[in-house]
């Protein structure tokens, strides 16, 4: 087998400049995949804004990404399932910098659990914060973005393109996300409003990777390409879907997976850890 493919660093491929005088509004930029991606966003020009729950976090988080990039990063404390929230982020940001031109909806949840142990109030939470919480960045956002003549990236996942047990909420939320996403590109299409969804594969080095893999599996294993994704292979994704040269790209779920979704099998015992639960309990590694 071939050695995998390297981790493109993106200022090899894009300009410095590229997103010069454009502002980046991120919900779930304190940390992860959303963290890289608005990293790398400000590295080419932009400055940005990131939403959380987590007020000290942002804050540290903020104050990393402008010592790393030298451009200006604001944090507001905000919970996406509160639109009202979001309506107070957006205008700190329009005080603040005067417009949006870029919007990543990363907010999300996750966890293990098969329906038969998954609470009405557990579903609900993830359905709340990856689908309700993109609705409502988008609802508190389109204003300014419409005036921008800007775009959305959407962050989901591959998890529901078949049928994965133990990710029933996540499933249902994330193909909710792929058909707003679709929505919004039809509706908004007309007065210049771009929207796309990229769908990650297994990315190392991230809390939720960890926490979501079996003990003693190995993704990379199930990667055609061979290796585990890299918050750069999502965040040069970002950029080229934020970026003119995708002018013409809207209404897209783009998965960034190495392949992976293609090879997927059910990592747990089948059916064995559906039949009996309890069997599978030193495999799943604690809750997020």
């Amino acid at each position: 087998m071939s050695s995998p493919p390297p981790i493109p660093k993106s200022h090899e491929v894009f300009s410095s400049t590229l997103f010069a005088g454009k502002v980046l509004f991120c919900t779930g930029g304190r940390s992860g995949i959303c963290y890289k991606i608005t990293e790398t966003m400000m590295r080419h020009g932009a400055d940005s804004v990131i939403i959380g729950r987590d007020a000290k976090g942002l804050e540290d988080s903020a104050r990393r990404l402008e010592e790393s990039t030298g451009r200006k990063c604001l944090a507001v404390s905000a919970d996406v399932r509160d639109v009202k929230q979001l309506q107070d982020a957006v205008e700190k940001c329009k005080e603040r910098f005067g417009r949006i031109d870029h919007v990543v909806c990363g907010a999300a949840g996750n966890f293990l659990a098969p329906i038969s142990s998954l609470s009405a109030n557990a579903f609900k939470t993830v359905i709340d914060i990856d689908l309700l919480g993109t609705y409502n960045t988008i609802k508190a956002t389109l204003p300014l973005i419409r005036s921008s003549r800007g775009s959305y990236i959407h962050i989901s996942a591959t998890l529901h393109y078949r049928g994965l047990p133990y990710q029933a909420h996540v499933s249902a939320a994330k193909a909710g996300v792929d058909a707003l996403s679709g929505v919004v590109a039809v509706e908004e299409g007309p007065r210049g409003v771009r929207s796309n969804v990229i769908a990650p594969g297994p990315i190392g080095g991230t809390v939720g990777m960890d926490r979501l893999t079996p003990k003693g599996h190995k993704p990379e294993n199930d990667v055609p390409l061979g290796r585990m994704g890299d918050g750069e292979d999502i965040a040069n994704a970002a950029l080229f879907l934020f970026s003119p040269a995708a002018s013409w790209i809207t209404g897209t779920v783009l998965p960034v997976d190495g392949g992976e979704n293609h090879m997927r099998s059910f990592v747990l015992p089948y059916p064995q850890s559906l039949l009996d639960p309890e069997s599978a309990k030193g495999l799943i590694k604690a809750r997020l």
